[in-house]
Parts: C-alpha cells; structure tokens; sequence
C-alpha cells in the first residue's frame, strides 16, 4: 500500500511539473499587454481595480488606517517613497501612505481576473496561419496515408513472405536509419530542383509513399506476432496474399497501425527543418515555420507568440489524449486478441 500511495505520488508530481509550463503558456496567452510588461511574473491573467475620482481612473489598495481596513485609490506617488490616497467616496480627503511601509499601514493593491480571449483571434490573424494549418494539414494527412500505405505492404512482405536475401535486404533497410538527413540534404535537393519541385509541397508528401524504416521495424513486429495459421486458414478459403493482408493483418493490426499514425502525425506536424529548406514563400509555408519567423517579428509581444503556440500544440495533444489507449496498445506488440 505505502509503495503504491508513494507511486501515486511521484507520477502526480511529474505530471504537474510537466503541465505546468502548459498552463503557464495558457495563462499568458490570456494576459493583457499591459501585464505581459509590467507584471509578468503573475501566474493568473489579472489587472488593478479602479475606480473614478474626478474624472480620473486610479488603481484600488486594501489599507488599513488607524486601525480600520479601507480601500483607497492612489492619487499620485510622493517624495520619499510615499503616496497620496484618496477616498472614492469622498474624494475631497487625502491621505499620504507609505508604499512599502515597515511598520506602518499595510497596502495591498486590488487585481480583478481579466482574460483576453481577443489575443488568439489578432495572434491568428497578423499572419496568414489559417493558410499555414491548411498546408500543414496536407501534408500531415496526405504523407500519412502514403507512409501506411507503404509501410504496411513493406513490413508485411517482411514478415510473411521468404525470398533469399530477405533478411539481408531488411538489415540494409535498418541501416539507412544510422544515416543523418544532413548527409542526404543536397543530393536530394538537387533532385527535387531537378524535377521542379522546389517551393512546393510534394517534397514533403511524396516520399512518405515511399515508406521508412522505423515504421516499416514497429508494423513487421507486430505483424510477426500473429500467428501464421491464420495465414494458412485464409488460403485454405481461397484468400490471396492481398486479401490475408486486408481481412486478417490489418484488422489484428490495427493498434500498430495508429501507433504508427500517430508518430506520423507527431514528426509531421513539428517538422521545422524540411518545411524550411523547401519551402520558399509564405503562402507555402507550414505552422512550425510560421511561427519560428511570428516569434521573430513578435518577440516583445509574449501574449500572442503564446497564444500561436497554444494553436499549434493542441492538435497533437488532443490527439495523443483521445488515442492513447490504443497507441499505448500498438507499442507493446501484442498479437491476436483473446
């Protein structure tokens, strides 16, 4: 019990200290200008309490005066660290109050919670970012398709069928991880330059079709987890290699196949390197590449770069929550299911 109420603990205080520079991110995005320069240690999206004297607006201070707790509006600040306070209510009476008092009355400014939702609408809208969602969704969801596309037939012909030299072949498949994308940086841009491809987006969707090798390595275990007599039952009803695929594979695979997906997702989704070599103009560009140059443009402006990061990381975190219980399936390799 004690370990168990210990572990409970330990996981309690990762998560809060993971998700706290999340809400922190939250928090500011809602902040207004004014307290992002001027408070921007507060946590809680706030601003002073005012009120009118005279046609002016003053920030409210809980004091306590002779003993009685008052709440006055600081007219104007002092010589020698010292405020002149007036009472809303009868503003013909001032008072003049230290400001950071040792022993005398106690001052605490009055905050009101202010959140600004307007700050994600003009983060959004300063720079095309609907245009980069858009081509950010593309390639997501179109170089998805064509990674299980390819990968699925790759990992199956991999576990299922034998040829001399299968194995050798699925080793020199492995090896082109150990290869950095910097070495292969100019060769294929070359290529791309060549076949005029440059500036466009068909960079980064076409070869997704053309599969990789941490993907085909987590599909080919999972499939080598299902046993082969499900294989020799599907051709005994007459089933061809394709359709064992199709009715038996996939259907067994399928907490795999969104593992996979979702790493897709992940790496495709953030992936500020490639987008930044191949894409040339703004209205090509992805989210990642929109808002390291919204960061630039926006730096003294913390609210909105937090507000543009919100939108950027929440799709792949309400993702990650509505999937998790079969991404966390497909990562274990489990075979058939009981």
């Amino acid at each position: 019990m004690l370990i168990k109420s210990v572990s409970t603990l330990i996981l309690a205080a990762g998560a809060v200290v993971i998700l706290t520079p999340f809400a922190f991110m939250l928090a500011t995005g809602l902040k207004n200008v004014t307290q992002v320069r001027g408070d921007p240690l507060s946590f809680i999206p706030r601003a002073p309490v005012t009120a009118e004297v005279n046609g002016e607006t003053l920030p409210l201070y809980d004091v306590i005066l002779d003993g009685t707790p008052r709440q006055l509006a600081l007219l104007r600040n002092a010589p020698g660290g010292k405020g002149i306070f007036v009472d809303p209510a009868q503003p013909d009476q001032t008072h003049e109050l230290e400001l950071k008092p040792a022993n005398g009355p106690q001052l605490k400014m009055l905050y009101r919670l202010d959140i600004h939702w307007g700050n994600f609408r003009e983060a959004l809208t300063v720079q095309p970012f609907g245009r980069y969602f858009l081509n950010t969704m593309i390639i997501t969801f179109v170089g998805g398709f064509g990674m299980l596309l390819s990968c699925t037939l790759v990992a199956y012909g991999f576990s299922r069928f034998r040829a001399r030299w299968l194995n050798v072949l699925f080793l020199l498949l492995l090896s082109t991880i150990m290869l950095p994308s910097q070495v292969r940086l100019i060769p294929i841009y070359v290529v791309f330059q060549k076949l005029g491809w440059i500036d466009t987006l068909l960079p980064l969707i076409v070869p997704a079709f053309f599969a990789n090798a941490y993907d085909v390595f987590l599909l080919r275990q999972f499939f080598m987890t299902i046993p082969l007599e499900l294989d020799d039952a599907a051709k005994i009803d007459g089933a061809n290699s394709f359709q064992t695929l199709m009715y038996i594979m996939l259907p067994q695979a399928r907490p795999a196949i969104i593992a996979v997906a979702i790493f897709h997702f992940l790496y495709a989704w953030n992936d500020f390197y490639e987008p930044l070599i191949f894409l040339h103009t703004r209205e090509h560009w992805t989210m990642a590449v929109g808002l390291q140059t919204f960061n630039a443009l926006y730096a003294v402006n913390t609210h909105l770069i937090m507000a543009a990061s919100i939108v950027m990381i929440l799709p792949p975190v309400l993702l990650f929550f509505l999937a998790q219980r079969v991404f966390t399936q497909g990562v274990v390799f489990r075979g058939i299911k009981g």
